[in-house]
């Protein structure tokens, strides 16, 4: 009886492992990866996710209540990697809209055939004049060693913000195994980015065949009222007071990819923000920020660029010998308020500074500064662990080396808060600001 036993169950096994898995099995066709981001008007919100075959169908179902009573239809594209075994991904696209603002809305994503998502929620843009924006804005996290990961997923969940801006660098990296290091850290972020709106801009660690993972999975708006692709890496969007534009400082860098992508990038800039400035607009959306990945200002000790230029000089000042299309003027030109960056794993406050030179507010630094204030955020956790300080220079407010993420919040035209959280402290907030502006626009030296 014990060896006929033995002879059924190695019979089972052999049938067993011999059936092959087929790429078609609904398991493939499980929604993952799934994030929202910003349209161009507060009644927008796009959801994307991945497909790990080929599925015509994208869907979300949606509504006020989890009976999720409205269905739209999107669109779907197809990455393929350019790894050695050349995997492919399906990128799926859905634009909600008419959204009520204010208003929470359910949703699930997928198909009637290979099924859907979890029930997730957000909360649509509200347009009121009471509206406080609270966003985490942090760069630099991979899908190991992300030690901001849980507290910013508990916060998210708990309501305490609206957005997130990740400013550059993700995964670490994004085409490392095949793409399987982007796809985990996508599904790891998930539980932040389906509940609220995941606002990014490229950063080094992307650069991989053209940055190909991040121009394919991320759906930035453009002016166009396209979402995704070229827009991942410039665009705009507003929300409440405050006008926010993403953009790539890592063109300056990878000129391998041609030149056309800074003059491109360049001249968009400049009409984005001539825009801006129209006195509708400004008296709309007073506050401008930025977020770019390279620092045109820092102080660190490891990087050749914060040693002996004080920061990324082609960003700040243009290319080199035409000393061409560099941004700090053109930000300052325009009256850019606030400017994040990341890419040294530390956080660094400066004050408010232009060429060099510290041009702090007469009643306080940051009340009516004649300068824009750059933060430097890049501390959200990553494999490369820490990066150390040098000598602070003459526009060092502060600096900290803790692992963390800062949270701003833009109260109305005149006030906007911005704090340094640690989580090497448990959470204690270790730096703050409040910048204040009785105006908004060009500072004095372009007047």
């Amino acid at each position: 009886m014990a060896s006929l036993t033995v002879v059924l169950l190695s019979v089972f096994l052999t049938i067993v492992s011999s059936k092959s898995i087929s790429y078609y099995d609904p398991i493939f066709g499980q929604p993952e990866q799934i994030h929202l981001s910003y349209g161009l008007n507060p009644s927008l919100m796009i959801v994307t996710w991945v497909t790990m075959n080929p599925i015509n169908d994208s869907m979300v179902e949606y509504g006020e209540t989890d009976i999720l009573n409205q269905r739209v239809n999107g669109t779907v594209s197809i990455f393929q990697d350019s790894g050695s075994e050349k995997r492919r991904e399906y990128i799926h696209r859905v634009v909600l809209r008419n959204l009520l603002p204010g208003r929470r809305y359910f949703y699930h994503c997928g198909s009637e055939v290979y099924g859907w998502s979890p029930i997730f929620w957000f909360t649509a843009m509200r347009n009121d004049s009471n509206f406080v924006v609270r966003a985490a804005v942090y760069g630099d996290m991979g899908k190991d060693i992300a030690y901001s990961m849980p507290r910013l997923q508990e916060e998210t969940q708990l309501g305490h913000f609206d957005l997130i801006l990740h400013v550059g660098d993700m995964a670490y990296d994004m085409n490392s195994d095949n793409a399987r290091f982007g796809d985990e850290y996508m599904n790891a972020i998930e539980s932040i980015a389906g509940y609220i709106p995941y606002m990014t801009c490229p950063g080094n660690h992307e650069s991989a065949y053209n940055f190909s993972q991040y121009f394919a999975k991320f759906s930035m708006p453009s002016s166009m009222n396209t979402y995704g692709g070229d827009a991942n890496h410039f665009y705009s969007f507003n929300v409440g007071s405050a006008h926010v534009i993403g953009f790539s400082t890592e063109f300056y860098y990878y000129t391998e990819y041609g030149f056309d992508q800074i003059i491109n990038q360049y001249q968009w800039l400049e009409e984005d923000l001539k825009k801006a400035n129209k006195p509708a607009n400004r008296a709309r959306h007073p506050w401008i920020i930025t977020m770019g990945h390279k620092p045109m200002y820092c102080s660190n000790s490891d990087d050749d660029e914060c040693l002996t230029t004080e920061g990324y000089s082609y960003v700040r000042n243009g290319l080199p010998f035409v000393q061409a299309y560099g941004l700090e003027k053109l930000f300052a030109q325009y009256g850019v308020d606030l400017e994040f960056w990341a890419h040294e794993h530390s956080y660094e406050r400066l004050w408010p500074v232009y060429n060099s030179t510290v041009h702090n507010g007469t009643k306080g630094a940051y009340i009516d500064p004649d300068a824009p204030v750059h933060i430097v955020t890049g501390s959200a956790g990553c494999p490369e662990r820490h990066d150390p300080f040098g000598i602070p220079r003459s526009w060092t407010a502060y600096r900290n080396n803790d692992y963390g993420y800062s949270r701003m919040n833009i109260y109305n035209a005149s006030h906007l808060y911005l704090e340094q959280v640690s989580d090497d402290k448990g959470g204690k907030v270790v730096d703050s600001m409040w910048l204040i502006k009785s105006k908004h626009g060009p500072y004095s030296y372009f007047k």
